[in-house]
């Protein structure tokens, strides 16, 4: 048993843990945060996409005690005041879900690829970085098209703000 403490979505957090803990496993069964799912056990889909330390890792293949004195964000905490966040309303407008299994996993591989490349991205940009990210339910059309019109905006905002 180890004892790992990180910050989740803003709130500092300490547990006991077995070494064997998947991060995924802690947010899940340990934390309540069950919007980061589990799919394929294998870091194949991406379903179980978090950004730890402002990167996104699929929290399936990394261990809980990895992540100590980590910042870990999970879907749960992308909106803010209620508002949600660019991507995450990108993906309601432009309906780029069908199931929203692999929709937390997509918005946050899609955050992070927006903070990593800026914007606005193209299609086969979007279509390149979404590699490991699987939806059995859709084209990916919608999911794309979502993504590219966050991340127009959220490039409009940097641009604005700057």
């Amino acid at each position: 048993m180890s004892k790992v403490s990180m910050t989740v979505n803003g709130r500092s957090v300490s547990r006991e843990i077995e070494d064997r803990t998947l991060l995924v496993e802690l947010l899940r069964d340990g934390l309540g945060m069950t919007g980061t799912h589990v799919s394929c056990d294998t870091s194949q889909c991406g379903a179980c996409v978090v950004h730890v330390d402002g990167k996104a890792v699929k929290s399936c293949t990394m261990l809980a005690a990895q992540a100590d004195g980590s910042e870990v964000v999970t879907i749960e905490g992308l909106a803010r005041n209620g508002e949600l966040h660019p991507v995450q309303a990108a993906f309601k407008e432009h309906h780029g879900l069908q199931c929203g299994f692999c929709t937390p996993g997509m918005i946050m591989a899609a955050v992070d690829m927006i903070d990593r490349l800026g914007g606005p991205l193209d299609e086969a940009t979007i279509r390149a970085e979404l590699e490991g990210n699987i939806c059995r339910c859709t084209g990916y059309h919608n999911i794309v098209k979502a993504i590219a019109a966050a991340s127009e905006q959220i490039a409009g905002m940097r641009t604005a703000a700057e």
